[in-house]
């Protein structure tokens, strides 16, 4: 059997899973491309305004994409555009990932150069490895060495991106420093470096609930410009993030059509917006906040659970007893103390709450 070829191995965008955003939203980018006529910092396929739209939508032609401050956006977008890198920070759940994706492919046209960070990175995967087959028969030669996906942006005049910074060793997170500084990645077994082109730049993630795993060195904090990512700042918007996003994964993953419940969409995001702030809506009683994070992309995937229960398994219709199993799933992390948690907000709140005895009833049936 012949090995396969990187042909093979890649699937067509039009039928991957979850299409990188250049390829899902092609369409737009080019319409706004072939429409914008702001200057374009060098290397960049659209000017830092018509990014902005990609990202916040027109209300017309271009969806948005992410869903919150205008003006924090223009800040994480001119950021890019001078000679500091951008840091998002937030707590789980808030579009750090989603936003960096889509910064790049508006950008750069590409949101693949990515490092994941993890507590066992290697400073390998920030700067560049080596072909070791090649390295042993050659000694330190061009074709010997692997660029890592920040020497590959550095080349092209790109944006890499790196996720979880926080996660990343901190020796390891330093070799970032002359990168981001200097624009230069030297290659001392080769006697040589790599020069940044016109356009290259760094977008990293960081969660600040890991304050504390691997705190970022001052000096290379001073390299980043840090924008936080805040929760959805009313009920109203986080039901319109969560109805809107399970609604394009739905399509994507070709789910038995399911009426959308704003009912069912709304009853989750209150759960998760009053257990995670420790407080009814109403502000009347106090709650203890369960280990988990209860962030809205935990909330797209409860109600897209519950359309797969609805359609597969039920009468097409979304139902309580739908997303209950999900939402004890997402709020019950530590058998103990979540779960004692979970059933004192249905025994005080959720039992008493008109309209949600139905509810009530799953979620206790679900334990």
């Amino acid at each position: 059997m012949p090995a396969p070829t990187a042909a093979s191995v890649a699937a067509p965008a039009a039928q991957a899973l979850r299409p990188h955003a250049e390829h899902q939203y092609a369409d737009e980018l080019a319409a706004l491309a072939a429409a914008d006529d702001r200057p374009r910092p060098p290397g960049w396929r659209l000017s830092p305004q018509a990014v902005v739209t990609y990202l916040l939508g027109d209300g017309e032609r271009i969806s948005p994409k992410y869903v919150g401050p205008r003006r924090l956006v223009e800040v994480a977008v001119a950021t890019l555009a001078t000679d500091r890198a951008l840091l998002l920070l937030g707590v789980p759940g808030t579009a750090k990932t989603w936003v960096s994706e889509h910064l790049a492919a508006a950008i750069s046209g590409d949101s693949t150069l990515l490092v994941q960070g993890t507590a066992g990175t290697p400073e390998e995967a920030i700067r560049y490895g080596w072909n070791y087959a090649r390295l042993l028969a050659e000694g330190p030669t061009v074709d010997a060495l692997v660029a890592g996906p920040v020497m590959v942006a550095m080349r092209t005049g790109a944006i890499a991106r790196v996720e979880e910074l926080t996660r990343v060793p901190s020796d390891v997170q330093d070799a970032l420093i002359t990168i981001l500084s200097e624009k230069t990645l030297p290659v001392p077994e080769l006697g040589t470096e790599v020069q940044a082109t016109r356009g290259f730049n760094v977008i990293a993630t960081a969660n600040d609930r890991d304050r504390g795993v691997n705190e970022l060195s001052s000096a290379l904090r001073r390299r980043f410009n840090t924008v936080v990512l805040p929760v959805p700042s009313s009920v109203e918007e986080e039901v319109g993030i969560v109805t809107r996003r399970v609604g394009e994964l739905g399509r994507a993953l070709e789910l038995p059509e399911v009426p959308t419940a704003v009912e069912e969409i709304r009853r989750v995001v209150t759960v998760f917006r009053e257990l995670r702030g420790g407080l009814t809506a109403d502000g009347r009683t106090t709650l203890k906040t369960p280990t988990g994070s209860l962030s809205t992309a935990e909330a797209i995937s409860v109600i897209t659970n519950g359309m797969a229960l609805a359609g597969h398994f039920g009468d097409g219709v979304l139902r309580a007893a739908d997303v209950a199993a999900g939402i004890v799933g997402a709020v019950v992390k530590d058998p103990v103390s979540d779960a004692a948690v979970w059933r004192e907000y249905l025994e005080t709140v959720v039992r008493e709450r008109d309209g949600w005895r139905d509810f009530y009833r799953a979620a206790r049936a679900a334990l």
